[in-house]
């Protein structure tokens, strides 16, 4: 028996109208579709899918995660646990794979920006045969959504985690003309104060589940320091 190929699948920013054709086509006929979730929480990516038809025998298979934000990432515990629970995944879908299943993982947005499919990709596209499918990226659905146009002729864009220290954020804004900063959450108050330290707090807006019904834009300056939700960002538009 042939073992099965391994989908990589970008499920957009949010609105299931901004799932590809072809990430529709491949949901639509493979056996296995895995999500990533919070442990007691829905998956963003799945719930992305709105109500694409999946296989009538689809089986689906959720991988939860043991830890999110109750540790600090840089803790040995908590590396220790993602990178345990990233091999248990894995071995799991490889099972599906083994036996000749098709499997297709969720990703929000793209797989391979800031998104947990990478780390199966690296321990099973080596094994297995392997496709990615692209996704509208969160960056683009909010630009999008705010009406900001990022980028023109030679403006040098930079794509910042939320999570970099307040002075290294800072200095890196003050070199670029444009700028998104993911990873918002908990870390607003110092992304704040990083733009105004770079001096581009005019123009930089705040964006909260882009593309979604319940998304909104409003200037940063206009937003309090309350943690933002999980589905947000920064954009510091450069083209005026």
């Amino acid at each position: 028996m042939s073992t099965g190929r391994l989908y990589g699948v970008g499920t957009g920013p949010g609105d299931p109208e901004l799932l590809t054709l072809k990430a529709a086509r491949v949901l639509g006929a493979v056996p296995v579709v895995a999500h990533f979730a919070k442990r007691g929480n829905a998956s963003n990516a799945r719930a992305a899918l709105g109500g694409l038809p999946l296989r009538a025998d689809a089986v689906e298979l959720p991988l939860l995660y043991p830890v999110t934000t109750e540790i600090d990432r840089h803790d040995p515990c908590y590396k220790r646990k993602i990178a345990d629970f990233y091999e248990a995944s894995a071995a799991e879908i490889a099972r599906h794979l083994e036996a000749g299943r098709d499997v297709a993982v969720l990703s929000e947005g793209d797989p391979f920006l800031y998104g947990s499919y990478m780390h199966l990709h690296l321990r099973l596209a080596p094994r297995f045969a392997t496709e990615v499918i692209p996704g509208i990226t969160s960056m683009s659905g909010a630009w999008s959504m705010a009406g900001a146009p990022i980028a023109q002729g030679d403006d040098v864009l930079a794509v910042l985690p939320g999570t970099l220290p307040e002075e290294e954020l800072a200095r890196r804004l003050a070199g670029v003309d444009a700028a998104v900063i993911l990873k918002v959450g908990r870390n607003l108050p110092r992304i704040r104060r990083a733009i105004e330290a770079a001096g581009c707090m005019d123009r930089a807006l705040y964006v909260e589940r882009a593309t979604r019904a319940d998304g909104g834009v409003e200037p940063l300056a206009a937003r309090d320091d309350r943690p933002a939700p999980y589905f947000s960002l920064v954009l510091v538009p450069g083209w005026r």
